[in-house]
């Protein structure tokens, strides 16, 4: 390169303060951690290594961990500034929500006390109607007529009940059983009850989904916060 740039140098080549030749494919960066000679058209010109210390490759090594360490630092501690932000939105956010909420679900607990009071007199009011029917066929068995008599009676009531219960199944497509049916007898309270008095249900049921998307999103920044300590 330097005949190049120079066409009266013939001959250029580098050797060490002991006289051994230096290859041309040596890096530049060895070349210059220590002191060298260069002999220029047989002329020897002595050089000097720049006065800067040169760090090894344990102490290069050691300098880019912590630089890796710093921008870590760095990136966590903006990431949990991020995080602390976005915390208090979501804060605030639940805040708002709740305080919309709160009258609704006044109105709420009160129309599912006063359904829960329909339903449970409906059960006993059931209970009641079959203490009546048993007490009628027992009277009218034992006292007015004879089971000879009676045995066709309770068949057809049997039947009949048995035709209440497939009616039941055709209308809500669902096998009759005492839960599933007194939820049922609940909710169309409940609906009846909520239309009277004004109640909202969709407007609660998407305040109550807010509520439900912003306290997990709470518990992740949480989670994601605790896991960053850890670490």
């Amino acid at each position: 390169m330097i005949q190049e740039e120079d066409h009266g140098i013939d001959t250029v080549f580098i050797k060490t303060v002991y006289g051994v030749r230096i290859a041309s494919s040596n890096p530049v960066e060895s070349l210059l951690e220590q002191d060298f000679k260069m002999l220029v058209n047989d002329i020897e010109y002595p050089v000097k290594a720049p006065l800067e210390e040169h760090m090894i490759e344990e102490e290069i090594e050691t300098l880019n961990n912590i630089r890796k360490v710093v921008d870590q630092l760095h990136a966590t501690l903006n990431i949990e500034q991020a995080q602390l932000k976005l915390e208090q939105e979501l804060l605030s956010q639940l805040e708002e929500v709740l305080q919309e909420l709160q009258p609704l679900e006044e109105i709420r607990n009160h129309i599912d006390g006063v359904t829960n009071r329909y339903t449970n007199a409906l059960d006993w009011l059931g209970l009641g109607l079959m203490a009546t029917q048993f007490g009628i066929l027992a009277r009218l068995t034992w006292w007015e007529y004879s089971w000879d008599i009676m045995e066709p009676i309770t068949y057809f009531v049997t039947y009949g009940t048995a035709m209440i219960a497939y009616c039941y199944y055709l209308a809500t497509k669902q096998e009759f059983d005492m839960p599933r049916a007194k939820d049922r007898q609940h909710l169309i309270i409940f609906h009846r009850k909520a239309r009277k008095r004004g109640f909202d249900i969709k407007r609660y049921n998407s305040l109550k989904e807010k509520v439900f998307k912003i306290e997990g999103q709470l518990h992740e920044i949480n989670y994601s916060v605790n896991e960053n300590k850890k670490n």
